[in-house]
């Protein structure tokens, strides 16, 4: 599993033209499965550390502008959407391949999980947007802070 965690002052996904979930202050995760992933991945450590470094990284500030805080801390809202994408193979030619990416019938169940799993933990404000969907996100990127997890390396 790989996410792209930005920190936001706001987020919104739209399909069609649609909102179907819109944020405050908080995270947008972008969330992919790998090949490696299996159906009891949520069965893992794994998981559940990266559900544990989702809801705790301390990347908000303080009172005194220092990053200690987490989403927990500071009750804010999260948005997660799936993107395969992530599991990009960028290093033959010019067309990426996505041949390291899970299988969609798998990596949409983990997706369900993983969103399942997340509401139950989430402090404040929840979204998602639609997984396979062609999707628009507009966000504001808050710092800039983009932080990227990777179940391997944890």
């Amino acid at each position: 599993m790989r996410m792209v965690i930005q920190r936001v002052s706001d987020a919104c996904v739209r399909i069609n033209g649609t909102t179907v979930g819109e944020i405050g202050t908080g995270l947008l995760v972008l969330v992919g499965f790998g090949g490696r992933d299996r159906a009891d991945f949520p069965e893992t450590p794994a998981w559940r550390k990266m559900l544990d470094k989702l809801f705790n990284l301390r990347i908000f500030p303080d009172d005194n502008g220092k990053l200690n805080l987490s989403l927990t801390d500071i009750q804010g809202d999260l948005m997660l959407v799936s993107q395969f994408t992530l599991y990009a193979d960028c290093k033959k030619g010019r067309r990426p391949s996505f041949t390291d990416a899970c299988h969609p019938y798998i990596a949409e169940s983990l997706f369900e999980r993983f969103v399942e799993d997340a509401r139950k933990l989430a402090p404040a404000g929840f979204a998602t947007g639609r997984f396979g969907a062609e999707m628009h996100l507009d966000f504001t990127n808050w710092g800039p802070v983009t932080i990227i997890l990777d179940s391997d390396e944890l």
